[in-house]
């Protein structure tokens, strides 16, 4: 399997640059049967009573730093968390770095080189309790907005807050869980009216979810990892709607990765802790959820494989070029799609 396969053409101008006011406003694209030109906040009227809702509530953490090493600037996202105090991150630029190497970011405010990885990763420790590292990143880090959303100087106050969902609760994240983007509560009322549960799971997202693939071969490809939870509860309630025969809808790719992480080959969902490099390409057989709800995803992407694997690649092939036609918006503050598991 190529990575071209997965390949298309997108307009820039098609690329959203801030999201949809309201949020519920975004347009979305029901791809369940056929392909149905909607809007997020029907979502109430188009799926079924009693479906259960599964919401990824991490909170997006600051994690765009800028620094010195020596004289010389650098740019640093962090985006796995090792320990309180130690960061995997990507550095920027990453060729002269050494394990040893001192990062400044502010008075009182740096890290160690501990080692160095593949494709501009370093290893990095912070100088300093968890407490005040905590608060050193809250006040000198920003909002780590994917590479396609343009900023001239930078991400801006409104970024802070829209780079947000409603959800986010777990500080850990440094993209977001885009899908969830889309929910106001204005629509959780309106889902509430209409007897459907929400549950939540943790998934701290990391930058690599959003890095395209560069490999020619599809199972060349190396996943970075990335920390999730499905708690008993959760895990008890999908498995009662499973088995009343209720849809597991969900909210993001993200949901549904850590949701996959915990199932067995049965079907059985249960409590996870750690974790996961899934990488779901066509002939992956998904167990865990019935629907999906999510964004419109980048060319040559591990997410856009991995809504083709759940959808049908031809199913989706002719979704995104329906929505470039009928200019719908695309990544992340862009519109949504609703699936069903092919």
């Amino acid at each position: 399997m190529k990575t071209s396969d997965f390949d298309f053409e997108l307009p820039a101008e098609r690329i959203a640059q801030r999201p949809a006011e309201p949020r519920d406003s975004a347009r979305l694209l029901d791809l369940r049967d056929g392909i149905s030109d909607r809007i997020v906040r029907e979502l109430p009227d188009l799926l079924n009573p009693e479906s259960l809702l599964i919401v990824n509530d991490t909170r997006v953490i600051p994690a765009q730093l800028e620094g010195c090493r020596g004289e010389g600037r650098m740019s640093v996202t962090l985006h796995k968390r090792l320990t309180d105090t130690e960061w995997l991150a990507f550095a920027r630029p990453a060729k002269r770095l050494r394990p040893g190497d001192r990062i400044d970011f502010a008075e009182g405010f740096s890290a160690e080189v501990i080692a160095r990885g593949e494709g501009g990763e370093a290893h990095l420790r912070f100088d300093m309790a968890a407490d005040a590292f905590r608060d050193a990143l809250m006040r000198y880090g920003r909002t780590p907005l994917p590479p396609y959303i343009k900023r001239g100087d930078g991400p801006d106050g409104q970024d802070a807050h829209d780079y947000q969902t409603m959800f986010a609760a777990r500080e850990g994240a440094v993209a977001a869980p885009t899908a969830g983007l889309h929910f106001t509560p204005e629509l959780m009322a309106g889902l509430t009216a209409a007897d459907m549960e929400i549950a939540t799971v943790t998934l701290h997202v990391g930058a690599g979810t959003f890095l395209p693939v560069t490999v020619e071969d599809v199972q060349d490809h190396k996943m970075h990892a990335e920390y999730g939870e499905v708690d008993a509860a959760t895990a008890a309630r999908i498995n009662a709607a499973r088995a009343a025969g209720r849809p597991v809808v969900s909210i993001g790719t993200t949901a549904l990765r850590v949701l996959e992480s915990a199932v067995d080959a049965e079907g059985h969902v249960a409590a996870f802790r750690g974790d996961t490099r899934l990488f779901c390409v066509p002939g992956y057989e998904f167990r865990a959820v019935d629907q999906l709800f999510t964004n419109f995803h980048l060319p040559r992407s591990t997410l856009f494989m991995l809504v083709c694997a759940f959808a049908g690649t031809d199913h989706m092939r002719t979704a995104y070029a329906h929505a470039i036609t009928e200019q719908y918006r695309f990544f992340s503050y862009g519109d949504a799609t609703l699936l069903k598991r092919a």
